[in-house]
């Protein structure tokens, strides 16, 4: 992601929150903790299924 395209999604992700910077870093921190569940679960599958045993980095 270039640098143009990251500043103009923050433009997009402030404009969202009505200008609001704290409600924007708040989204963007809400979004983050949902993603990091997401990737916990995938480890916790991939292990079950004994792929983390295999591969190594199987998720990476």
């Amino acid at each position: 992601m270039s640098l143009r395209s990251k500043d103009t999604a923050i433009d997009e992700i402030v404009a969202s929150c009505n200008g609001d910077l704290r409600g924007a870093v708040r989204a963007l921190l809400l979004i983050n903790e949902h993603l990091e569940a997401e990737l916990a679960k995938a480890y916790a599958a991939a292990a079950d299924q004994g792929l983390a045993e295999r591969g190594g980095s199987v998720l990476h």
